[in-house]
């Protein structure tokens, strides 16, 4: 991966030197502006409050389109019902919703965060609803012969093998929410990645676009490979894995 990375950077360093314009700046040049905003402290500030609002959206849209996912699930009657109400939302714009939010609500932060939580929740709960569908019956016919309770139900039934789907739902709702964040920062805040790289955008700074964009990948990244993944593959170690 790292020969990968480093081969990247290589061309990207060759294809800037044959065409060297402001437009389209070396790695070293894009380095030295990531050192420099970083040093200001403008680049932490910022990339401080993208990382708030991604990580309050997401669990905003995991928390409720989960429980809404497997009570869709798990009640054939309300899915019929409110199924038309899922695929609505789920071909509405972002752009629709933040801009909606805005006008709506105001130019503030429960908007923006809302704004990206909503055009999230769709996507999470038809993945949870499909999880729900497929749990075993033989499973829930055991909990019930051992008169388990709704919470032991939930939690020794449902939720393990649940596991995939929200680890699924999860790993599509980083990837989703932070670049929606990033239009949500561009049209209506004051501060965050997306309103310095509409600034930069303003300015021409082609540099300081990609050092604050390649600085917030590189967090998701280390998000993705630090946590989510462990995390994914703990909570899997109970299953049964081919020989």
């Amino acid at each position: 991966m790292l020969f990968s990375f480093a081969a990247l950077l290589a061309l990207w360093q060759v294809a800037a030197s044959l065409w060297p314009s402001r437009s389209f700046p070396t790695p070293v040049i894009v380095f030295d502006t990531f050192i420099a905003e970083t040093v200001s402290g403008d680049l932490p500030y910022h990339l401080g409050i993208t990382l708030w609002r991604v990580a309050a959206a997401f669990f905003l849209a995991m928390i409720i389109g989960s429980a809404i996912g497997i009570l869709l699930g798990s009640r054939r009657h309300l899915d019929q019902f409110f199924n038309p109400w899922v695929t609505l939302f789920l071909n509405i714009p972002a752009l629709v919703i933040i801009v909606l939010a805005y006008v709506w609500f105001g130019l503030n932060e429960a908007a923006a965060i809302g704004a990206v939580a909503v055009n999230k929740i769709p996507n999470v709960v038809v993945t949870m609803r499909e999880g729900t569908r497929a749990i075993d019956p033989r499973f829930s016919e055991m909990a019930a012969v051992y008169r388990f309770g709704p919470l032991d139900r939930l939690r020794h039934v449902v939720l393990p093998q649940l596991q995939p789907y929200f680890a699924a739902a999860s790993r599509s709702g980083i990837s989703l929410i932070w670049k929606i964040v990033l239009v949500v920062e561009l049209l209506g805040r004051s501060n965050g990645v997306g309103f310095q790289i509409h600034l930069f955008f303003q300015l021409f700074d082609v540099a300081a676009i990609l050092a604050y964009t390649l600085a917030f990948v590189a967090v998701m990244l280390l998000i993705e490979f630090a946590l989510v993944q462990p995390l994914e593959h703990a909570s899997t170690r109970w299953r049964r894995r081919a020989a």
